[in-house]
């Protein structure tokens, strides 16, 4: 693991009012975890490397949700771009508030009902 620190920051949103920071880059092996926590450390989020790509969440349904976090899946009106965002579900104001703010709306949450559905869609095979 090695753990680069910048001081980049720059511009983003639909009105360039939102700067984010680059503090750093960190490198994985296949099989390596990374866990980001919040500061009051209740809340966890795992990201894991593997030779074909990431696990880019934890479980939606179990790991994610155990957390405190819900994920949805969003298109942004003026990128025509869509997302995957991961919410704190103490913070649903705040997320609802940015959402409007960057023309930004909700196609589906990955909740168990919106999985299986999902699933029976794709006519999964188990």
């Amino acid at each position: 693991m090695k753990l680069t620190r910048r001081n980049r920051k720059f511009v983003v949103g639909t009105k360039k009012k939102i700067t984010l920071k680059d503090v750093g880059s960190l490198y994985l092996k296949n099989n390596e975890n990374i866990t980001i926590v919040n500061k009051n450390k209740k809340k966890e989020y795992d990201i894991c490397k593997k030779s074909w790509g990431f696990y880019g969440t934890p479980s939606l349904n179990k790991r994610l949700t155990k957390f405190g976090y819900k994920a949805a899946l969003v298109k942004n009106l003026k990128f025509n771009t869509y997302t995957i965002l991961i919410v704190d579900t103490d913070k649903k104001y705040n997320f609802y508030k940015y959402l409007k703010s960057q023309s930004i709306f909700i196609v589906c949450w990955f909740d168990n009902k919106n999985l299986q559905n999902i699933e029976k869609f794709f006519k999964i095979k188990k």
